[in-house]
């Protein structure tokens, strides 16, 4: 091993030490060094998976001016006047110019400054296509090491990029205004399959009900693809998650929700899965907050009791291990076309008909092939 090479992991030990101990300095160095792909992430990335696992991490996802950063204040206020300790990463997909500016415009992410025991940070896509769930994945691994509780995750939207963000998540919430029925029907296209909680936010708006009785329809056909419903509002004896009490009142209303226990024919069904709530929230003021916190912890209990979180993070990290297998394929075969001159070359020599994409492909993969098939024969 160099010398530079020995500095380089001594550095990454400090580093994880530092950030295992519990000092924050360490941990934005440490998501930084993620964010940014620097030389030792992923010795540091692998040293500290085998101390995560504790926290509990919730994705919240829906389209620009939803009020989620609003509301991912409130959450974590309500977090930290719980006790717990919090940990906000923002994730902007959107474009490789807005660096860290997504929380850094926040203003009104005002309630939990000044305190530690709340860590906020932006990550950007910086253009690196495909990258940037992984990356978040890391940072959340980052957090959780580090000893935070509850980890939240915020996307600026509800595009593909969001959704495969969210998905690092143990709790998918997708927060809709009311009366945005382009945006109720939007989620038919994606989201919609991943949400475990659905926020109607800004509930003092009008077409609050309208916007709550789509969201259940949807929920309802998405779960019994062969049901008629009614259309009209469904109310809280929809059933509510567990550890959720009915209340009054027109804000902060929970519908729907918590593991299924009876089968159609009304037999008990130990567990038929989780059947997403719908929370109405008013989130500068607050309102509804409290029933949300209570809807994600009864959905974080359905996790552990049904053993769906084990589940879960086992789907997570095949995906991650094809996610990075992909990645470093790419890059390896990107580094072999430019030794051949570049796509631009050879497409000019497919259009001139001296070959074609497949022979291309198949000559630019070979050396991968040869070397994958000679390990083989090794073993």
């Amino acid at each position: 091993m160099s010398h530079a090479e020995n500095r380089g992991e001594a550095r990454v030990d400090a580093l994880v030490s530092d950030l295992l101990d519990g000092k924050h300095r360490a941990l934005a160095r440490a998501i930084t060094k993620i964010e940014n792909r620097s030389p030792g992430y992923r010795e540091l990335v692998s040293r500290l998976h085998a101390h995560t696992g504790g926290a509990d991490v919730v994705g919240i996802t829906g389209s620009p001016g939803a009020g989620k950063s609003t509301l991912v204040d409130k959450l974590a206020k309500a977090y930290r006047d719980a006790g717990f300790t919090v940990g906000v990463i923002g994730v902007d997909p959107s474009s490789p110019y807005t660096g860290g500016a997504v929380l850094g415009d926040r203003i009104r992410m005002a309630s939990n400054v000044g305190d530690m025991d709340v860590f906020f940070r932006s990550m950007s896509a910086r253009g690196q296509l495909g990258g940037l769930s992984t990356a978040t994945s890391d940072a959340v691994k980052a957090l959780d090491a580090f000893g935070k509780d509850k980890i939240l995750v915020e996307t600026v939207g509800a595009g593909q990029s969001e959704v495969d963000v969210v998905r690092t998540a143990d709790t998918v919430t997708v927060l809709v205004q009311p009366g945005s029925g382009d945006d109720v029907q939007m989620l038919k296209a994606g989201i919609l399959e991943i949400g475990d909680v659905f926020v109607v936010n800004k509930a003092d708006m009008d077409g609050v009900n309208r916007t709550v009785a789509e969201l259940e329809e949807m929920i309802h056909l998405r779960d019994n693809p062969g049901a008629t419903l009614d259309s009209g509002h469904h109310g809280v004896d929809a059933g509510l998650p567990k550890g959720v009490s009915e209340h009054d009142g027109t804000h902060g209303d929970t519908h729907g929700g918590g593991a299924r226990d009876e089968g159609a024919d009304g037999s008990e069904d130990a567990d038929d899965g989780w059947e997403p709530a719908v929370v109405e929230t008013v989130a500068t003021t607050g309102d509804g907050v409290e029933e949300l916190v209570e809807t994600l912890a009864a959905h974080a209990d359905y996790l552990a009791e049904s053993g769906m979180r084990e589940r879960k993070a086992r789907s997570r990290y095949a995906e991650e291990i094809r996610q990075l297998l992909r990645n470093d394929a790419n890059a390896l075969l990107k580094e072999e076309l430019d030794r051949r001159g570049g796509a631009e070359a050879l497409a000019e020599a497919v259009a001139d008909r001296e070959t074609d994409p497949y022979a291309v492909a198949d000559e630019v993969f070979e050396p991968l092939r040869e070397c994958v098939e000679a390990r083989r024969g090794e073993e």
